[in-house]
């Protein structure tokens, strides 16, 4: 489903990144991946229920609750759950979504694509970046 012209697009035209499913846990995936993009000169924006700050950005407990644009929106939660955030990305008129390794929902990108949404799925940006 995702091209490499997809890939490279978000990576070199997306700036702030909402991280959903992203905490103050060391020790989950979303937290390396965060700090990467900080690395590479991306805004992240920490999206979690209980908003905490990660990384110096405050987070917020849900896209609709960040007060500025977004980017892209960069999926850590399991499938299941991933096409209602891809529906909320296009909802705040984010630009991309991201779903991360093993993150797969063919109606979501179907959904979001169809929206004008560029989408990346089982792709980890950590990844991705440094083969450009």
């Amino acid at each position: 489903m995702t091209d490499e012209d997809a890939v490279r697009e978000i990576l070199t035209t997306c700036d702030t990144w909402a991280v959903v499913g992203l905490s103050t846990n060391r020790s989950r995936a979303a937290y390396g991946v965060a700090r990467f993009l900080q690395r590479h000169g991306k805004r992240i924006v920490p999206v979690h229920p209980s908003a905490e700050t990660v990384h110096g950005e405050t987070g917020y407990p849900t896209l609709a609750d960040i007060p500025f644009a977004v980017d892209c929106v960069d999926v850590f939660v399991r499938s299941s759950l991933a096409g209602a955030i891809a529906d909320q990305a296009v909802g705040i008129g984010a630009r991309a979504v991201w779903f991360q390794l093993d993150v797969i929902d063919l109606d979501a990108y179907e959904r979001a694509t169809a929206a004008g949404l560029t989408m990346v799925m089982d792709r980890c940006p950590a990844i991705e970046l440094p083969r450009l």
